[in-house]
């Protein structure tokens, strides 16, 4: 990697021995501060970049909470409507009610009147039965009188003020019922009387009423709720606007940061393509070692028939039921757990400031991690699972990607790395390309503490 770079500075104009001799320490001091400048200004760049990622998520959650209060008093303002509808119509079937109740109490008073009238005709009835009786008591008496010639009209007489009493009779029922009639008629009629100009009106009209001054409550209290949600909306639709605005600020203030952060790094790469040694530097060189050892690893095992090239690169990820985080399987993940952990770990006793070190394949897929991250899942304990169970995961994030499609000889970036339950570290990665059979299956990916 760094004979190449001094091959290009052999080939070039070089000043005198005595002045390059001079000007070697300087130049080395100065590429040193222009990577550890780099190096701090990657760390801060990867600080803000993380904020700005944290504020566009909360930006983001709190623009669907405010679409949805918006979606929420849309459909409260609609039911409003369809309140207000349902009111109007309550009121109008009410009017129409107290119409027809109106019109039933008008009939019921001709009804009471042709009951007087059946009462009337009735009493006259009852008049003419009292005569007949009267005229056929007369009529027996001169009968009796008359001997045996008035026999057969006594018989007569009998039988006609008989038939009197039953009339007299029947005629005394009907008015009876009549009256009765007359009275319970009169007492409904009473009820559903209107009565303008009155405080009491008839039940039937102050239940009615009631419920027009109800329903006129419902219309008021609709009309007033409406008002607040029109004036809501209104509010809201500002708010929409100003997270609008903030979400594009953040955006464009996210493509700055990142195009910050790119400078940094291709600083630090700069500087460690001189060929100067920077604390960066065994970093970068135990990744491209280890991705050379894990590349040739995998050769074997397709050489040898161990494992086929259509396994080996796999996409057909298959995910493990009941994961949070999600963890997912490939065909190539039997393997990885034999060869992977004999490199893996080995590296992580490079320094006490190397955090992990993992080969993933091109999407970012890690079947095998190191043997402490490693760790089953614990059911409903998503903090520990993120921090802890990072195996068969998918980390296709903007540093996890860059890493697994990186095809130059090594990339160095900075960024923040989610521990889970808000917890965030700040750290380097150095990566370098893994190429099966000249086809390339991923990278490697070690992650080192500032």
């Amino acid at each position: 990697m760094f004979a190449a770079f001094k091959r290009h500075r052999a080939d070039s104009a070089e000043p005198a021995p005595a002045d390059r001799a001079a000007a070697q320490p300087d130049m080395r001091v100065a590429i040193e501060s222009i990577g550890k400048q780099a190096s701090l200004m990657g760390r801060d760049a990867a600080e803000v970049r993380g904020l700005l990622d944290d504020t566009q998520k909360a930006s983001a959650a709190q623009e669907r909470a405010m679409a949805a209060l918006t979606h929420q008093l849309h459909e409260i303002t609609r039911a409003q409507q369809v309140i207000g509808d349902e009111t109007g119509e309550s009121l109008a079937a009410v009017s129409r009610a107290r119409r027809a109740v109106e019109d039933v109490g008008r009939e019921v008073a001709g009804i009471v009147d042709n009951l007087r009238d059946v009462a009337d005709a009735a009493g006259v009835i009852t008049q003419i039965a009292l005569q007949t009786r009267l005229v056929a008591f007369n009529a027996s008496v001169e009968a009796k009188r008359a001997g045996d010639a008035g026999r057969g009209f006594g018989v007569v007489a009998d039988a006609v003020k008989d038939l009197a009493g039953k009339v007299e009779a029947s005629s005394k029922e009907i008015m009876s019922t009549v009256g009765d009639l007359d009275r319970r008629i009169a007492a409904l009629a009473r009820e559903i009387e209107a009565r303008p100009g009155q405080a009491r009106q008839g039940a039937f009209h102050a239940a009615l009423a009631e419920v027009d001054s109800g329903v006129a409550r419902i219309t008021d209290a609709a009309g007033q709720s409406g008002a607040v949600c029109a004036g809501l909306n209104s509010q809201i639709a500002a708010l929409e606007g100003e997270m609008h605005g903030t979400t594009r600020a953040l955006d464009a203030a996210m493509v700055r940061s990142e195009a910050f952060l790119k400078v940094s790094e291709q600083l630090i790469e700069l500087v460690a393509d001189c060929g100067i040694e920077t604390e960066d530097t065994p970093y970068i060189a135990a990744a491209i070692e280890t991705a050379g050892q894990v590349a040739k690893l995998l050769e074997d095992a397709v050489r040898t028939g161990t494992i086929s090239i259509a396994d080996l690169f796999d996409e057909n990820y298959r995910p493990i039921p009941g994961t949070e985080p999600a963890q997912v399987t490939a065909r190539f993940c039997d393997l990885t757990d034999r060869l992977l952990p004999q490199v893996q770990e080995r590296v992580l006793g490079l320094s006490g400031r190397v955090v992990f070190c993992i080969a993933v394949d091109r999407n970012g897929y890690v079947p095998t991690h190191n043997r402490k991250y490693c760790q089953p899942q614990r059911p409903g304990e998503l903090a520990w699972n993120t921090a802890n169970s990072r195996w068969r995961r998918i980390f296709n994030d903007r540093t996890g990607l860059a890493s697994a499609r990186n095809r130059r000889p090594f990339l160095l970036q900075t960024y923040r790395r989610d521990m889970g339950n808000g917890q965030f570290v700040l750290m380097k990665e150095a990566a370098a390309p893994i190429a099966v059979d000249g086809r390339h299956w991923g990278g490697l990916r070690l992650a080192f503490q500032f």
